[in-house]
C-alpha cells in the first residue's frame, strides 16, 4: 500500500498535517459512494510507485505482470478518479494522447518541456511562474492550488 509521499516545506508557518494518498483517495471514492476495493489499492500503490510519466497501458502491463488481474475498464476508471483526487494527473501531448499521466500529489508544480519529434518529455522548475500565478490568484482573493504548463518544441 502507497504510503504518505514526502514533501519539502519552505515556510514552517505554513506547515500543515500531510493526508497519506490512500486517505485522499478514499474520501474521493467515498464522496462517490464507491469502496476502497482491493483493485484500487493495487492500481493506487503501482501508480504511486512510477518515476514519471506513464502511460495507462503500460500501467496495466505492469500490474499483469506483478500477478494481479485487473481490467483495462477499472484501470481506466480508478485513473479518473484519481484524478478527481488530485493525486494524478493526465498529461495532454500534441497528438491528443490521453493515455499518458504523472503523479502530482505531495508535489510542487510539475511543468514539462516536451520534445514533439519523439514525445520526450522532461521536467522543469520555473519559480517565477509560480510566482506569477500566486499573484494573479491573491489579485482575485484565491488561493493557488496549483497550476500546469507544458511546452512544446522541436529540435532547430
Amino acid at each position: 500500500m502507497a504510503g504518505p509521499k514526502a514533501v519539502s516545506v519552505s515556510n514552517l508557518d505554513d506547515l500543515s498535517v500531510i493526508e497519506p494518498v490512500c486517505a485522499v483517495f478514499r474520501r474521493t471514492l467515498k464522496g462517490a459512494g464507491l469502496k476502497y476495493t482491493l483493485e484500487r489499492a493495487q492500481i493506487l500503490d503501482s501508480v504511486m510507485r512510477q518515476p514519471g510519466l506513464f502511460h495507462a497501458d503500460e500501467l496495466i502491463r505492469g500490474l499483469k505482470h506483478e500477478g494481479f488481474r485487473v481490467s483495462k475498464a477499472t484501470v481506466y476508471r480508478t485513473l479518473k478518479l484519481m484524478q478527481d483526487s488530485g493525486i494524478i494527473q493526465r498529461v495532454l501531448f500534441d497528438d491528443d494522447d490521453a493515455g499518458r499521466y504523472q503523479v502530482v500529489f505531495g508535489t510542487s508544480a510539475s511543468d514539462l518541456l516536451i520534445r514533439t519529434d519523439n514525445g520526450d518529455a522532461v521536467q522543469i522548475e520555473l519559480p517565477e511562474l509560480r510566482a506569477l500565478c500566486e499573484k494573479i490568484c491573491t489579485k482575485h482573493g484565491l488561493t493557488l492550488k496549483g497550476h500546469r504548463l507544458q511546452v512544446f518544441a522541436a529540435p532547430a
